[in-house]
Formats: structure tokens, C-alpha cells, sequence
């Protein structure tokens, strides 16, 4: 649709005269150019303004107002550049620091001098190779990771999945050993992974990595996964190894939540892996403040009470492990006015990103459609929630 004329039907849905409009036109182009046309599911000619006009059509015209300034004024997305800059600190201000630290402390070194001796340094480089980087999600970008890290991490030590057959895990341990003989003179044939870091993207309830046990009645998640994929033949990590679990973004719902599950599986995560040091990082952790939930005082608070249809629901099996299947506020309930330039979490507000063809209720329309990972959803009553 040509822009212009779009504009002008914006104008219309929101019943603007010309002052009003002229400067709400300035706020939308720039934010659509600067950020929101970027989002990877639109498509030339329906991006952000485009979709914007048919969002709004679904409220009744009293309740638009509040659900544009809700877009203006609450949403918050995360641009390709923005998550750049998260994976781009990930190793300087976490792994860089980790392993300083261990260096320090196994060589009684002061942290700040680690740097002032030769022999210093080198322990610094083998402790850096004997890293491992896994990604637990395409989020985690362990291939930007890598690229902006050449030099000092090496392709044997990045893996995109962390569930890996033997071969591979054979396959880095061998290449392990043979980088610390040829580069470090280290010929032994003990010589194991010391850390690896568990990386992804987003967190907004901490279910994914490790659901709360008393809810789920076992141990589940990305976490638990991973610590069974290693009991191969031979594992790759030396004893009383350290696992690091990174997320570039959390909220701290999430990470109240992951520190409280952790602390009550930790016994039997110990009885997997065979080590308690498991730690939780973050790049940016999102105050409790910016969600918005039932009962908030927040006019979008209402909208999502008022424009919402079960069928998003489905069976409710996914639903369930955050330990409710109503999703009129996100996964979770967690209310998040969250928008992430590849995809929009499902703990974000429905409004957002959920469509439905309802038979009985209100039919959602998505302003930044949500690619559905999950198999939850009620196929008689929404369309394209699975489009790929």
C-alpha cells in the first residue's frame, strides 16, 4: 500500500485532524524506518505503518486511542543493532571476567595483574580454549558470537545445538587436545573442557531453561537436556566443571523465577552433571515494571481483557508447565510489551502478535506476528499462527 495514502487512513481510524496527524506521521515514519519495518515477518508493501492500520481496526473506535499510545509509549523492541550490541558484550563482560577470575584464583594472582606475566597470560589462553560455547536457541547467535570473536574463540569451540550426538562430542574433544599439544605443549590425554556456556536470547518466565519441579512434577527444560545429553561414552568436561547459562535478555520475573527452580532441583541437577557450579547471567535484565497485567490501572490492561479469544489456548500442554493455560496476558501471564526483531515472544501481550479466525469470540489481529514454535494452538480457529 502506497505510505501516503496509508497515513491517511490512519488518520481516519483515528479520527486525528490535520495538527494532530501531522506530527503523529513525523513519530510513525521515523520509528517505522528507524526500527519497526525491520521485524522479519513483514513483507514489502504490509510493514509496520501498513500493519498498524489494520491493528487498529479491530478496537472499537473508543478504545483506539489507548491502544496507539499503548504502541507509542509502552512497546518495547529490540532491533537487530541493539541485540548486535548484547551478543557483543556477552564476552568481554562475562566470559572474559570468568576466566580471569579462575586464573587468579588457581595461580593466587590479584584478578587486575593477570595480564603482567607471560605465564599468566598463557594459562589465561589455554583456560580460554578449554571453553565451549553452545547455543540453546537460533536466538543465541552463536554464529555472530563466534565472527565477532575471531582470534580468540575457534570454530571447534562453538556449537549451535546442545543436542549432539557422541561423534561431535568425540569430535571436540580430539580437537581440544590437539590445539593445546600444538599451540600450548600440552600432550596429555586427560585434558577436558573446563566451563561451557549455555546461550540464548530471551527469557521471560525461566520455564524454558528450568520449569519450577513442584509444578511440573520432574525435572524438564533446555537445562536438564543438556546435562543428559553429556553422558556419553566419554564426557568432554573435566570434573567439577562450570556451566554458565546466559541470556542476553531476561526480565527479573524470569530470573526470580530460574534462581527459586535452581535452588530446589539443585540435588538432583548435581546427580546428572556431577557439578554444582551452574551459574545464571544476563545482558539486560527488564524491571517488573514495564509488564502490564490483570488488574493493572494500565487502559491497555482492559484491551486485553476485552479483545481476546480462547482459541490461542489450544490443549493448553504448553501452556501448562508455567503453571496456568490462559494466555489473555502472555504466556505465563507475564504481560510483557516485548518485541524482538526476529520474532515476538509468546510471554508478550496477545494483542501483539496473536491471530485467530474466532467462530465465537473476538478475532485477533497481530500487529508484529508471532512465529508459533509451538504445537498448542487450536487449528480450527486461527490462521497463519504456524506460518513459516
Amino acid at each position: 500500500m502506497n505510505r501516503e495514502l496509508c497515513l491517511r487512513l490512519l488518520s481516519n481510524i483515528m479520527s486525528w485532524d490535520e495538527e494532530i496527524a501531522t506530527e503523529e506521521f513525523k513519530w510513525l515514519s521515523f520509528m517505522a524506518s528507524y526500527k519497526y519495518d525491520g521485524y522479519r515477518d513483514y513483507h514489502a508493501g504490509a510493514r509496520f505503518i501498513e500493519s498498524l492500520a489494520t491493528w487498529l481496526q479491530q478496537f472499537s473506535p473508543e478504545d483506539r486511542a489507548n491502544a496507539y499510545n499503548f504502541i507509542k509509549h509502552n512497546l518495547i523492541y529490540f532491533s537487530p543493532a541493539e541485540i548486535y550490541r548484547l551478543v557483543e558484550k556477552f564476552f568481554p563482560e562475562f566470559v572474559q571476567k570468568d576466566i580471569i577470575s579462575s586464573v587468579a584464583k588457581a595461580n593466587g594472582t590479584p584478578s587486575h595483574k593477570i595480564w603482567s606475566s607471560s605465564k599468566n597470560i598463557k594459562d589465561y589462553q589455554i583456560e580460554c580454549r578449554k571453553t565451549l560455547f553452545m547455543g540453546l536457541s537460533d536466538g543465541a547467535r552463536i554464529d555472530t558470537l563466534r565472527r565477532m570473536n575471531a582470534g580468540t574463540i575457534s570454530n571447534e569451540q562453538v556449537v549451535i545445538a546442545t543436542q549432539i550426538n557422541d561423534e561431535k562430542w568425540t569430535s571436540l574433544l580430539e580437537d581440544l587436545r590437539e590445539d593445546l599439544a600444538n599451540h600450548f605443549g600440552l600432550e596429555s590425554s586427560e585434558e577436558k573442557f573446563s566451563r561451557v556456556y549455555l546461550i540464548d536470547d530471551f527469557t521471560a518466565s525461566g520455564t524454558s531453561i528450568l520449569p519450577d519441579i513442584d509444578v511440573v512434577k520432574r525435572l524438564k527444560g533446555k537445562l536438564f537436556k543438556f546435562l543428559n545429553s553429556i553422558n556419553s561414552e566419554e564426557c568432554v568436561f573435566a570434573k567439577n566443571f562450570e556451566i554458565y547459562v546466559h541470556h542476553y535478555i531476561a526480565t527479573e520475573h524470569a530470573k526470580n523465577n530460574i534462581d527459586a527452580s535452581y535452588s530446589k532441583a539443585k540435588d538432583q541437577l548435581l546427580e546428572i552433571s556431577g557439578t554444582d557450579d551452574i551459574r545464571f547471567t544476563y545482558g539486560l535484565v527488564l524491571p517488573e515494571e514495564i509488564s502490564i497485567k490483570s488488574g493493572s490501572d494500565h487502559p491497555f490492561s482492559t484491551l486485553c481483557e476485552k479483545y481476546y479469544d480462547e482459541a490461542i489456548e489450544g490443549d493448553g500442554k504448553h501452556g501448562g508447565q508455567s503453571g496456568t493455560t490462559c494466555k489473555r496476558f502472555g504466556y505465563g501471564q507475564c504481560g510483557l510489551p516485548v518485541v524482538i526483531e526476529h520474532n515476538t515472544p509468546n510471554n508478550s501481550l496477545p494483542l501483539l502478535w496473536a491471530e485467530t479466525e474466532s467462530q465465537s469470540g473476538h478475532s485477533m489481529r497481530p500487529l508484529f506476528r508471532r512465529r508459533e514454535r509451538h504445537s498448542d494452538m487450536s487449528s480450527n480457529d486461527t490462521t497463519n499462527i504456524n506460518k513459516a
